[in-house]
Formats: C-alpha cells, structure tokens, sequence
C-alpha cells in the first residue's frame, strides 16, 4: 500500500485536481459563500426529511352508491315559549316512509318562563300520569270508557284522555274541546295544561333517518294522516293568546350528521372524532327570534358523506353539510293581508306558495 493506505490511492482517482498551497488565494467572499452554502445544504436537508416526515392529506370526490343505510341525527334545541305536550317530533321522507310523534331515543326537558329547567318533582305533569293513576284507581276491570266518536285501539276503549286523544288522531280528528269529554274533567286535564301554558321545551336526543331526500320538522300538536296527507292538530296551539302565547322562536345547541354506526360511540370519541375530520356544524349555535305564532322557519340542508382513512388503515365516517334558511308568515288575519297586499302593490312581481304552510321548525336534507 502506499503511504497513506487505502485512502492515499482513493485520492489519486480524484476527478478534480488541487491546487497547491502555494498558489491559492483565500478570500472572505469565498467563506462566505462556502458557509452560505453550508447552511443552504443543512436547511433544503432539513425541510426535506421534514416533508418527508409531514402527513399528507389527499382529497377525492367520488359518488356516494350506498343503498339501506341510514343516518343518524344528533340534535339538541331550546324553544323557549312553545310548551312540551304541545311539541310533536315527525320525520317524512321521499321513499314514503314517516315517523310521526317520536318519543325514542328523544329527552324532552319542561322549561320554565325563565329558562331554568321545571324540577324533577314536577316533570311527571307532562304525560299526566299522577292523575291518570288516581282516575284508574277508581274504575273497576270491566270499564270501558267512550271515544266520543274516535277510532278505538285494540283494547276497543278509550279509559284514559290520552287514548280519546289518539282515537281522535286515528279518526283524522282535531282534539280541542277536552271539557266534553268525561275523561279529561276527571284528571283535571286542562288544569294540568294550563300550568304549562308559559313553559318551553328542550329536544335533545338521535334520530335516525333513510339516507334519501326528506324532512325532519317540530311543529305543535299530534301528526297524524288523513286521506294519504300528513296533518297536525293546530287547535291548542294557535288558541294561546296573551299571556300563552305561543311561538317558535328557539335556539339550536347542536345539530349535527353522524354515520349510523357512530350511535354505537361515546360522545367524547364521537367529538373527537369530528374534529379530526374538520367537521363543522353551521346551525350549531344558531338562534332564531319570532314573537307570530303562525310562523314557518325551513332549514335547507345539503348533507355530504365524508371519510377519513389513516395511515394507520382505521376509516372514520361522517357528515358535514351546509345550509340555507327560509321564514314565512302565515298570518291570513284580514288585517295582515291588507298590509300583504299594499306592499304588493308597492313591489312588482308576486311570490306564490304552492302549499299553504304549517307553523314549526323544519330541517330539510
């Protein structure tokens, strides 16, 4: 081997010869460009093993082909002068199935004038029961009370004032006069009723819904149908006047689209979750003011299916949507129609409905 080894024959294949010693010329432009150099090369290999180490989000659009399924609806809202026996829950879609009155999976919570929750001594008045209860206590086992005209259940009976009720909806009938009927005077009804007069209602809980065309709406009164048209009993509500007057004005804590199987998560995974996505809820804090009872707010929703698959191959679902509002008056009083028909006078052009309108809140998706 040479005098240095297997590094002195290393140096004699360089490609670039070196000068000697003796002839070079050392300037401070040139370490200054060497050290530039040096801290250039350090930095682009910095930011290059830092890119590689970066996650990268990759976007795609593709068509949602999923038939059966179904979604879930998180909801949590506040009316503030509408009272909860009045509230009804109703889902409707295009495929022609309907879900009027629901209870499950829903919390209502009695609200007082104030805001401040009705307490838990006093929440069983909702559905009556203590008076139901006592009532009963006084029939024997083979009383049968009359339907006033209804359309009985199973049992052929109507023994309690929620059941005339119900055969009243299964006849296509407005329940509006409960001091003809023996069974509301006994359990003291409309006492119970007018208690709750000034009351709002909190609606919190899920829903799940077909992944087609449909509408979610909270209007007043029991749903039910007649002749194949979806109807609600408007007579308690549009009769609070004054003191009772009712309207829905109200404020939404949490409106949100979840996959159906999220149902199955924790709240806190489900939250977690969303925000991974970037999930953001647009009518998530919205309030809405109205002081008219027969007044008509529409939510337009576009929903989105939306997946996130990890580095880690774990896919998380989910739904962001987005979301246009709509408010009519529905007021047809003499003297609102005047003041309707003056301004149309005043502005060109003439705005038609191609249905009369019902009051409530409705979320169509």
């Amino acid at each position: 081997m040479g005098r240095n080894g297997i590094f002195g024959q290393l140096s004699g294949i360089d490609a670039f010869g070196k000068t000697m010693d003796d002839v070079r010329i050392r300037t401070n432009i040139g370490a200054m460009i060497t050290l530039t150099s040096f801290i250039l090369i350090v930095f682009l290999t910095l930011g290059e093993f830092i890119s590689y180490r970066k996650i990268h989000e990759k976007t795609e659009l593709i068509v949602d082909v999923s038939r059966g399924e179904k979604l879930t609806i998180n909801m949590n809202m506040t009316f503030p002068r509408v009272p909860c026996y009045l509230l009804s829950i109703d889902i409707m879609d295009i495929s022609g199935e309907s879900q009027m009155n629901l209870m499950h999976d829903i919390t209502r919570t009695r609200l007082h004038a104030n805001g401040l929750p009705v307490p838990d001594g006093q929440t069983s008045t909702m559905h009556l029961n203590g008076p139901v209860e006592r009532v009963a206590k006084t029939h024997d086992q083979t009383y049968c009370g009359s339907c006033y005209g209804g359309e009985p259940g199973e049992s052929g009976c109507c023994n309690t004032c929620e059941e005339v009720q119900e055969a009243y909806v299964r006849k296509g009938w407005s329940f509006g006069d409960p001091e003809h009927v023996d069974q509301c005077v006994k359990e003291h009804w409309s006492d119970k009723i007018k208690e709750q007069a000034t009351e709002g209602c909190n609606v919190a809980g899920k829903v799940h819904v077909n992944k087609v065309v449909g509408n979610l709406h909270m209007s007043t009164g029991r749903a039910f149908q007649r002749n194949s048209q979806h109807m609600h009993d408007l007579v308690p509500y549009l009769a609070g006047k004054g003191d009772n007057h009712h309207d829905f004005g109200h404020h939404i804590h949490e409106f949100s689209f979840d996959d159906d199987s999220a149902f199955k998560w924790s709240n806190a995974d489900r939250l977690a979750a969303r925000k991974l996505m970037g999930i953001v809820d647009p009518l998530s804090g919205v309030m809405m003011h109205t002081e008219k009872s027969q007044f008509m707010i529409q939510y337009f929703l576009k929903v989105v299916p939306t997946e996130l698959r990890l580095k880690s191959k774990h896919l998380l679902k989910g739904h962001q949507y987005s979301v246009t509002s709509y408010e009519r008056d529905l007021d047809m009083s003499p003297g609102h129609l005047q003041v309707a028909a003056k301004k149309q006078k005043e502005v060109p052009g003439k705005v038609q409905h191609g249905f009369m309108g019902m009051p409530g809140v409705f979320f169509n998706f």
